[in-house]
């Protein structure tokens, strides 16, 4: 056992661990009255004392029903307090337990549970009739809301004796830290989605290696909101729950975020880039609407003066004695309260990853007084691989590699990384493995990166989704996207197009929230976004913007025509992963007739072309 296989625990213990199930039993005894997981409002909640003693009789429930080491385990189920129960009750069976997304289709399980291989799945009644209408080896379907028909409920499987002859302790302390601790599938943006297979060696290198860059304990506070089937979830919450003892407020639905942040305060705050993006849209529409010209002037001049300090310190230069006193008068008048309305006033850690984010958007955070990390990692590196810090905020890059980790650039500027977070390999596919991971422990991740001289990594594009267009010259399209994005909080989506293409064109999406606001100001609050893709203000302000994002690229990465789709992409949907990332073939397809009307001679419709 190496020291990569154990984490120290910071609290009064002092404890070394190596497995999930070994740090909980650690965790539960050092404050067990305090509460580990909550709902909003604390509707909901559970002490670590009260925790343990439901996770130990689950556990006994789970053994009676046949589960055992190296079983997996079906998990779908919504953000809330039973998937922290039947997760680590399955775990401290040597099982393994796994999420899918809420938003897969029968055929979709089927595919996912014939990989896993599971008999059982744990999950709410609302999804009861995909996961019966897949054709899967289920044998128990075990429902965490009440009783339902062909389900048998978590309430009797909690009240189920363990069979004869089981011992709780000695299953939980037979976990090995090389078994797996839990699949988890990838978004299948270019085929099947692959089960990554994640041992508690790894979550148990990822968790130390992340201990020396947050300071992370019972005193702290997160949010659970984002996909427990995500890499980024079932490690800042999960993972650091029952590792770190960080408390837990699970929130159901994603869009309810606005709302749990303020009842919460959290302390340590992750979100995809989307997120960011909306809480940023939300805070300038708020002073948009301002009915005070003076309040509104004086927000406009205190977010002006956060924007200064920002840019100063990512310059690296001091803000000077009247900068520094103007910056103290304006968050006392204005940023600090943003930031307290916001919830996000205590917040020590604030993460970006799983997608690039606009570097405006970490500019405004920045200046707002929230300086946001950005993280790189990917589902085969159980997360997080590198970082910035707030004592290296190189905007523009994700920091250099956690401990443990090395990276190296391959001949085609490919990034490869080494090191004891990287998976064991794909569910039964060892071709895959192999194409991934060589003799020699590396793994190509699939992006194109490039390490600046500090070791800071640089991410290009997904390898296989940069475009190359008609005169060969590579360009990558989230650079393009996030420009656009960037410039104006109407744009919720753009798939950059150009591939083999004379010009960059664009499908723009709206985004429904910020154009709600817009139909409201138009004297239309009951306008569909069918009707309101082609209003000419709404047009307009999407071709301004898009003219302001081609500013900011070369020009033959310049978007030359676009259209907007009159419809929302969802997340889980034909154009959008669960993880809302593009899936870009589907698009292709999908739109191939909107795609080809871009490159017309004389095109028509709803057509917009910025070359005139």
């Amino acid at each position: 056992m190496t020291a990569a296989d154990l984490i120290t625990f910071p609290h009064e213990t002092g404890v070394d661990v190596s497995t999930l199930p070994a740090a909980f039993q650690q965790t539960v005894t050092v404050r067990p009255d305090a509460v580990a997981i909550r709902t909003v409002g604390g509707i909901q909640q559970l002490t670590w004392s009260q925790y343990a003693t439901r996770v130990e009789a689950i556990a006994g429930g789970l053994a009676a029903l046949g589960v055992g080491r190296g079983d997996t385990v079906g998990i779908m189920l919504t953000n809330r307090p039973e998937f922290h129960l039947v997760d680590t009750a399955a775990l401290h069976l040597g099982a393994v337990p796994f999420s899918i997304y809420n938003t897969s289709a029968p055929d979709q399980i089927e595919y996912l549970f014939g990989n896993a291989e599971n008999r059982i799945v744990i999950t709410e009644q609302v999804f009861l009739p995909v996961i019966t209408a897949a054709n899967t080896g289920v044998e128990r379907i075990v429902v965490v809301d009440d009783v339902a028909d062909g389900a048998i409920s978590l309430d009797d499987v909690e009240r189920t004796p363990p069979p004869e002859g089981f011992d709780f302790a000695a299953s939980w302390q037979a976990v090995e830290p090389e078994d797996l601790a839990t699949l988890i599938y990838t978004s299948g943006t270019t085929g099947p989605p692959k089960g990554v297979e994640i041992t508690h060696r790894n979550i148990v290198a990822e968790m130390a290696a992340l201990a020396e860059k947050l300071d992370v304990g019972f005193d702290d506070r997160s949010i659970s909101y984002l996909p427990a089937a995500h890499i980024a979830d079932r490690v800042s919450s999960h993972a650091a729950n029952l590792m770190r003892g960080i408390q837990i407020t699970t929130v159901p639905d994603p869009r309810e975020i606005a709302t749990a942040l303020p009842e919460v305060h959290p302390t340590f705050f992750f979100g995809v880039p989307r997120v960011w993006q909306k809480i940023r849209a939300g805070i300038e529409a708020k002073v948009a609407e301002e009915s005070s010209p003076v309040k509104r002037a004086l927000a406009g001049w205190a977010f002006g003066v956060g924007a200064s300090t920002a840019q100063a310190r990512i310059d690296g230069k001091g803000s000077g004695l009247l900068g520094g006193v103007q910056h103290g008068i304006a968050d006392k008048l204005v940023l600090h309260k943003v930031r307290a309305a916001l919830g996000l006033d205590e917040v020590v850690f604030a993460g970006s990853g799983a997608a690039a984010i606009p570097v405006e958007v970490l500019k405004f955070f920045l200046g707002l007084g929230i300086p946001i990390l950005e993280v790189w990692g990917m589902s085969e590196t159980t997360g997080v691989s590198t970082m910035t810090t707030p004592d290296n905020l190189k905007i523009g890059t994700v920091g250099p590699p956690i401990r443990g980790m090395e990276v190296r650039l391959a001949d085609d500027g490919e990034l490869l990384v080494r090191g004891p977070v990287v998976m064991r390999g794909y569910r039964n596919q060892p071709e895959k493995t192999a194409e991934t991971i060589d003799a020699d422990g590396w793994l190509s991740t699939g992006d194109i990166a490039k390490i600046d001289d500090d070791g800071n990594v640089i991410i290009v594009d997904r390898k296989k989704e940069l475009i190359i267009n008609e005169s060969g010259k590579n360009m990558s399209p989230t650079n393009i996207e996030n420009a656009m994005k960037a410039a104006s909080s109407l744009i919720g989506q753009v798939a950059a197009i150009g591939d083999s293409k004379p010009y960059v064109s664009a499908l723009v999406v709206l985004d429904p929230e910020a154009v709600a606001v817009r139909a409201k100001r138009l004297s239309m609050p009951n306008a569909d976004l069918a009707e309101l893709s082609t209003h000419p203000e709404i047009v307009e302000e999407v071709s301004s913007a898009i003219r302001t994002g081609n500013g900011k690229l070369s020009r033959v990465e310049q978007v030359k025509r676009f259209t907007i789709v009159p419809a929302a992409w969802d997340p889980g949907g034909d154009e959008l992963t669960p993880t809302m990332k593009l899936r870009r073939n589907p698009i292709a397809a999908k739109y191939a007739a909107e795609i080809g009307a871009l490159y017309e001679s004389e095109p028509g419709g709803s057509v917009v072309d910025l070359r005139s």
